[in-house]
């Protein structure tokens, strides 16, 4: 039977005479979770014997808390798909995602996912979790893909994104060659009104917010490195199409498709403090061969 996801912990004396509830509400465990041990058949042990939430902690008891099992949702069937890991550990994983690949399942692709791919791994790995993933990308972005293995996990990194904690990388192709060094782009996204998809800059949306660095001007694009604030839907791609240089490849927003069949847009680099590790962790993708042989092209 696969292990269950658990945290443990040695009560220190600054913790010593705080009821269990009180100690894991200081740890980031929300009452749902809570509720779901209780009810879901999670447990919660000091020094190996079931106790409730009431339990008042001393200095030394090693405190577990084991979750109730992970169910994949019904919705992501298991394939055995190939994943390229860059980290592990049995909290997180990080991803290089290829372009064409969804994240999720969705209408028109309803399997060959990421998350298809994660819980066929799961069951493969005897790991009881579903698909939580934390960072994600269009089906045609490659790059950096963040994944917690259970939901209290994910809903940590969630609460690490709305701090800003959680920095990711893109870089990118965009059309034409951009005067400025550098720029910050600061301008609201919300849902073109005659699109399902497609997302416009608009002053009733979302603030949205774009730092990018040219790294290098070609002939007739631009390598660009970019920084987000705000995570909106097609947010660099719609930021770089209201400056007039849409991504490469990027025909929903104007982008020339005559060098690549795909937005020119890779997540590069992720760093983020460890939940659990108490540890600052980078990971970086190298650049996918699409976007790297137009600059091979470019210099030849």
């Amino acid at each position: 039977m696969p292990a269950r996801f658990k945290l443990n912990w040695i009560i220190d004396e600054n913790n010593s005479g705080l009821q269990i509830k009180d100690f894991l509400k200081k740890e980031e465990i929300s009452r749902i979770a809570l509720t779901d041990i209780k009810f879901k058949g999670g447990s919660i042990l000091v020094n190996n014997e079931e106790v409730n939430v009431r339990y008042k902690l001393i200095a030394g008891d090693s405190l577990i808390v084991k979750f109730p099992p992970e169910i994949p949702s019904e919705g992501v069937r298991a394939e055995e798909l190939p994943l390229k890991i860059l980290y592990e550990d049995e909290f997180l994983m990080v991803v290089n995602k290829p372009a064409c690949m969804n994240t999720i399942p969705s209408r028109e692709h309803p399997n060959g996912s990421l998350a298809n791919a994660l819980v066929g791994y799961y069951q493969r790995k005897r790991i009881q979790a579903t698909s939580h993933i934390v960072t994600r990308l269009d089906r045609d972005t490659s790059g950096i893909v963040l994944i917690a293995k259970h939901r209290h996990v994910h809903h940590l990194f969630s609460k690490m994104q709305q701090q800003g904690r959680v920095k990711r990388t893109y870089e990118a192709l965009a059309g034409g060659v951009l005067a400025k060094e550098r720029g910050t782009i600061i301008e609201p996204i919300g849902r073109k009104e005659d699109s399902i998809i497609e997302r416009e800059v608009r002053s009733d949306g979302q603030y949205a917010c774009t730092h990018y660095r040219v790294i290098k001007r070609h002939s007739a694009f631009t390598h660009i490195e970019l920084q987000l604030e705000t995570g909106r839907t097609h947010q660099i791609r719609v930021h770089m199409s209201f400056m007039g240089h849409p991504l490469l490849g990027d025909d929903l927003y104007g982008g020339d498709p005559s060098l690549i069949k795909r937005q020119a847009l890779h997540c590069k680099k992720i760093q983020f403090h460890h939940p659990f590790y108490n540890e600052e962790m980078s990971f970086s993708a190298s650049f996918p061969e699409d976007m790297n042989n137009i600059l091979e092209a470019d210099l030849n």
